[in-house]
């Protein structure tokens, strides 16, 4: 269930609870593909990280190792150690991206393995079944990811064939939360909002998936090619259409300025791998801008990575420490960049959520983007 505690402009200050936990929004789920943030960060980690939701992978858990053989671990939960909420993707888009030979018809996708080629198959239900399976407490709907820029007439007909699906999902999410033996009875279900960068399109689409009065919302299919701008287009479009007493989330994104964006048009949840990806190799964000850490000018610098940190990186070690370590793969590089990226995502997402609580989120707005953006 979703509260709206208090709005400036279309930002939303908001409350999500779920039977994992309630989510403070606006919020950053953080991203492990696997089971696990890559960079060496364990599930410990992540709650003196700030992580309030962490996100996984269902294609990857359903090739390894299973989601027969998380079931048996008792659920994704139980499996990781991870008793906060967590949301799995449907599968689509790693089958759209990943998969070869990919064969899209009514009933699913037949595609072969990124893996091994094997053929296999997956549609709503599959995907539906795949989720409860790891019983995790947001699942996402299965739906067809297009490519940006996509022909008009194609995307009229993919966003009907997702609407179509997205009723599959729902059906078959609602028998599988009855079954006696089920891990998550209470799991949730996000549909996806998809239509390229057509207005028109993404409006009607909108507006026919909100009438199947689901847990939640997405905006899919950006940040795959298109500007910037037209991004913030897309969800400024979009927004007026998204009900208001559910949590709207922008899959995908992404830069803290595109976040601050995407709050600034009432978006109330966020995911992407880069702030671990950058930070494995050397890219850190922090409140004066961006570090290149491979930069010859830390070689003998002594300060914290961010003298503005509480991360146990900037708590522990020094700019001229961390060059050296990403200059010679150490590994220990990757764990303490990683580290603080995500304590730096985590920790923006609070004072988003302070400037809301106390309205001054507009002049926080007009502050952070030109800041955050820029190479340091």
């Amino acid at each position: 269930m979703y509260k709206l505690l208090k709005q400036e402009g279309r930002a939303r200050r908001g409350e999500f609870k779920t039977v994992h936990g309630t989510v403070q929004t606006p919020a950053f789920m953080n991203v492990g593909t696997s089971a696990a943030i890559k960079g060496g960060i364990s599930s410990i980690d992540l709650v003196d990280l700030k992580c309030q939701v962490e996100l996984c992978n269902t294609y990857h858990l359903h090739v390894r190792p299973g989601d027969d053989v998380i079931r048996a671990m008792g659920g994704l939960h139980q499996f990781m150690n991870w008793h906060r909420p967590i949301l799995t993707d449907s599968g689509g888009f790693q089958v759209f991206s990943l998969a070869k030979l990919r064969k899209i018809k009514e009933e699913g996708v037949t595609f072969a393995c990124h893996l091994d080629g094997k053929s296999s198959f997956m549609g709503p239900e599959e995907s539906m079944r795949i989720q409860s399976n790891l019983g995790s407490t947001i699942a996402m709907a299965f739906d067809e990811c297009i490519e940006n820029p996509a022909p008009y007439d194609y995307t009229e007909r993919s966003i009907a064939r997702t609407t179509r699906w997205l009723a599959r999902c729902k059906r078959e999410m609602a028998r599988l939360n009855e079954l006696p033996d089920t891990i998550n009875p209470n799991q949730m279900l996000f549909g996806i909002n998809q239509g390229s960068t057509y207005a028109d399109l993404r409006i009607r689409h909108m507006q026919e998936i909100a009438a199947l009065d689901l847990n939640g919302y997405a905006i899919g299919g950006l940040a795959v090619g298109e500007t910037a701008q037209e991004m913030y287009d897309t969800i400024e479009a979009v927004e007026p259409y998204m009900p208001m007493d559910k949590p709207r989330y922008l899959m995908g994104v992404g830069t803290p300025v595109n976040i601050l964006e995407g709050v600034y048009r009432g978006v109330d949840l966020f995911d992407c791998v880069m702030p671990s990806r950058n930070a494995r190799h050397g890219t850190l964000f922090t409140w004066e801008g961006i570090r290149i850490m491979h930069n010859e000018k830390y070689k003998t610098d002594s300060r914290p990575l961010d003298e503005h940190c509480g991360c146990p990186t900037c708590q522990n070690y020094s700019r001229g420490y961390l060059r050296h370590l990403f200059r010679v793969n150490e590994m220990l590089a990757m764990r303490l960049g990683v580290q603080h990226n995500l304590y730096f995502y985590n920790t923006l997402m609070e004072k988003i959520r302070e400037a809301l609580d106390t309205g001054t989120y507009e002049a926080f707005y007009r502050t952070w983007v030109p800041i955050l953006g820029k190479r340091i």
